[in-house]
């Protein structure tokens, strides 16, 4: 078993000034650890931690606690994800908790997608406290070590804690507010929303930085290379919160099939080359959508390799 870090490797690159450089990895839908294995080797040393997803949209996988801690026998860093969808305080609680005792030092506060996205939409919303909440929940169990009840921790989870936002949900005026209400509720770093309408993103980050945000908490914008026109299509048609453009559409319809992957990571490369110079823009977090092979020579191509080690 690896040793455990007392410090988020993440945290030490952010606050070293470093272009933050994160990847993110989907469990399986079964107890197959020899995959996820596979999986993980794909993304070591190229990134600076990993998201471990919590039943994205709404469909069951193997649980984020326990991927994470397979992550970090395998010499990785994990960024946890919870999700308000499926506990209540009690077992939110607790999980962070787990979580800190088996060595996880970061942790992702979510909202979670609706049940009625996945593969069991009968099942009950629980939704005992929103991601606002969980965000102070998880920095007050933190930094005044008590629980929601006011009760003392013995020994305090202290975890690096995100968000995420999505800079294209409507109405557009408004998510700036948002995503201010939850750096005021204590989170230190924000992953967005996948990124592919750049314009209406430069006008996001401008509000953020007139606010001064980008100076009270760290900000990675999110990146997912497209493998087609058709993926692109669907994102659009299916996915909440999306914001394709139409000529990003035309761009990887005008080539040919076979070429489209490429052409989906030049325009992710282009992305992460404007995000290197974007004020208030921290670091990159890259969404490869079951194309965890393809993250290395993303990684060499953006020229973010090596990592840095802080």
């Amino acid at each position: 078993m690896s040793e455990l870090k007392s410090e988020s490797n993440l945290e030490k690159i952010l606050k070293a000034g470093h272009f933050a450089f994160t990847g993110e990895c989907g469990p399986p839908k079964g107890a197959n650890v020899e995959h996820l294995v596979k999986k993980f080797q794909y993304l070591k040393g190229n990134v600076d931690a990993v998201n471990i997803t919590d039943n994205q949209t709404a469909v069951v996988r193997m649980s984020s606690l326990a991927a994470s801690h397979l992550m970090i026998d395998e010499g990785l860093e994990p960024n946890f994800q919870m999700v308000c969808r499926d506990r209540n305080r009690l077992a939110i609680t607790s999980d962070i908790l787990g979580a800190y005792a088996l060595g996880i030092r970061n942790m992702l506060c979510l909202s979670g997608d609706h049940q009625t996205f996945g593969n069991h939409p009968q099942a009950k919303n629980v939704h005992d406290i929103d991601s606002m909440q969980l965000i102070r929940l998880a920095t007050m169990m933190r930094d005044e070590g008590k629980f929601m009840s006011g009760d003392d921790i013995d020994v305090p989870p202290k975890l690096f804690v995100g968000a995420a936002c999505n800079p294209f949900a409507d109405p557009f005026e408004y998510r700036v507010h948002r995503l201010a209400t939850k750096i005021k509720a204590g989170a230190d770093f924000i992953q967005t929303q996948c990124i592919f309408n750049m314009d209406k993103f430069k006008e996001f980050m401008k509000r953020v930085v007139d606010m001064g945000l980008h100076e009270k908490c760290y900000i990675l914008a999110g990146v997912t290379p497209m493998k087609s026109a058709g993926m692109a299509n669907f994102m659009a048609k299916f996915v909440p919160g999306m914001d394709i453009p139409d000529s990003l559409k035309q761009r990887l319809k005008g080539v040919e099939k076979e070429k489209q992957p490429e052409e989906g990571i030049r325009f992710a490369l282009e992305q992460i080359e404007e995000f290197k110079e974007m004020e208030g823009v921290a670091g990159v977090h890259l969404m490869a959508i079951e194309w965890e092979e393809r993250v290395p020579e993303i990684a060499e191509r953006a020229g973010v390799l090596p990592r840095p080690v802080v």
